[in-house]
């Protein structure tokens, strides 16, 4: 992973782990050395900021889902651009600050508390890495146990810089062509990827020092996982 990509972490209310979401912002801090991050809390993800003393540079949400607690701690923030939603809307919040980091220039952005018990807000956050996808921005979702995203084709891996033991590979919105999984403990040629045999392609692991997979069309679903 080169951390020193990613411009934008948005916060989000799901499953936050906070020692694992501090170290992932301080490694892409060093790696960046610039200061140019960008930290957006979608609704409930501002209470991360309020338990940590980071501060956010956007606050993006219709704060339904805030306590009072986070709502006081709200009110107290100055310097900081909030963008009030509605509770009737088309979009989720998380999506909503996604597009935002778009509208804003973003190019590699990173979801934090992304995932939790709600399979259904799971999905929803799993949709917007395609919608990335489409409009030319690289969308990541993070947790302690996973890293979820989509790849390019001639992607490659370092075994000594990978994010836990397994690699597994889905597509996405149709089928695959042409994969192929080299330095692989299970490697692939040319193989045509559907969802129908996509177990094929669960749990595998990285054996060479760098791994590469390449493809020849559809979009693939990389997920980096640990126990």
């Amino acid at each position: 992973m080169r951390y020193s990509m990613i411009d934008t972490v948005i916060v989000s209310g799901g499953n936050i782990q906070k020692g694992f979401a501090l170290d992932f912002l301080k490694r892409i801090k060093e790696e960046r050395q610039d200061g140019g991050l960008c930290l957006i809390a979608a609704d409930k993800g501002l209470e991360f900021f309020m338990e940590t003393g980071l501060a956010p540079d956007v606050i993006v949400g219709d704060f339904d889902s805030l306590s009072e607690k986070g709502k006081i701690y709200l009110d107290t923030l100055q310097n900081v651009e909030i963008l009030r939603l509605k509770p009737e809307k088309d979009d989720s919040d998380t999506q909503s600050a996604t597009n935002l980091a778009i509208q804003k220039g973003s190019a590699n952005i990173l979801l934090l508390g992304s995932t939790g018990s709600r399979l259904d807000h799971i999905i929803a956050n799993l949709e917007l890495l395609s919608m990335g996808e489409n409009k030319g921005v690289s969308v990541t979702m993070a947790d302690s146990n996973n890293y979820v995203t989509l790849i390019k084709s001639g992607t490659v891996l370092e075994r000594e810089n990978q994010f836990g033991q397994f690699v597994s590979f889905f597509p996405v919105g149709g089928e695959v062509e042409g994969l192929t999984l080299e330095g692989f403990k299970y490697p692939l040629y040319d193989h045509h990827l559907t969802v129908a045999d996509s177990g094929l392609t669960v749990s595998n692991e990285i054996i060479s020092p760098m791994a590469r997979v390449t493809f020849t069309k559809g979009s693939l679903l990389m997920i980096m996982s640990r126990d």
